[in-house]
């Protein structure tokens, strides 16, 4: 009978550890607690969380309730930290985390300095990022800021330095960086001007059959007259064989022209 009794035991322990969920919330610190709604078991009896942990350890929040807050103060975490929080739950119910958001990155970077080189290395100081979100380098051009590539972040709140070789067109150069966060909210920099030695391109010919040709390497851009944008790229000519005959408008260099396709 004792023994009958202790695979009985082993059996609904072993059924209880099984009937379990885990929600798991991967991000850094932003100095912010998160906020779980927290419903009944689907028994009935007793609240559907039964366990915290941050980074591994077990929290000492109070998770009988309706609602319960994780709170990071007791994990001596500094904003930028990565974190990991798992909330284990009943399997027959599901707790419900209502600001994930705020482990997420968010992007707070600070310019410290920002500088062009006479070689086109575009450098660029930061400090006070509180998570690793990409930095997009734009240029201005063709009255329009487009972008010309991408560095990863950091992520941490003291002074980074990041570097991008930039491709200037003639006369005066516009750069600048962002970042977007979450919120999908840009946030920029300010601009960093730069004159280039770069010659003036041009382009021939007017009335095109097969290619367009630069007098130099150039980013490009072609557009129908629908405004529809058909190809872009950068080299010293331009493929146009496959476009429909008609008026295209080119971007170059730091120009807007037209020209025919035959």
């Amino acid at each position: 009978m004792k023994q009958i009794l202790t695979i009985l035991l082993v059996a609904l322990f072993s059924i209880n550890v099984s009937a379990t969920g885990v929600i798991v919330l991967e991000g850094h610190y932003q100095g912010k607690n998160l906020y779980v709604q927290n419903p009944f078991a689907g028994s009935g009896v007793g609240f559907c969380t039964f366990e915290v942990t941050i980074n591994g350890e077990v929290t000492t929040d109070e998770v009988n309730s309706s609602a319960f807050e994780i709170d990071f103060a007791n994990f001596q975490l500094k904003v930028g930290d990565p974190v990991i929080v798992k909330i284990k739950h009943k399997d027959d119910c599901k707790p419900k985390v209502l600001n994930p958001e705020v482990l997420k990155p968010k992007s707070t970077f600070e310019i410290v300095s920002m500088n062009i080189s006479p070689e086109g290395k575009f450098d660029w100081t930061t400090k006070g990022e509180t998570g690793k979100l990409a930095f997009i380098v734009e240029q201005f051009r063709w009255n329009k800021w487009i972008k010309v590539g991408e560095v990863d972040g950091v992520g941490t709140g003291a002074e980074n330095t990041y570097s991008f070789q930039i491709t200037p067109h003639s006369g005066e150069n516009k750069f600048r960086v962002k970042q977007v966060d979450y919120s999908g909210k840009p946030r920029y920099s300010q601009a960093s001007r730069y004159v280039s030695t770069v010659g003036e391109i041009a382009f021939s010919p007017i009335k095109a059959k097969t290619e367009v040709v630069f007098t130099g390497e150039t980013l490009f851009e072609v557009y129908d007259s629908y405004g529809n944008i058909v190809k872009k790229g950068f080299g010293e000519k331009v493929e146009v064989s496959n476009l429909k005959k008609g008026i295209y408008y080119l971007n170059y260099d730091n120009k807007t022209n037209t020209f025919m396709k035959k």
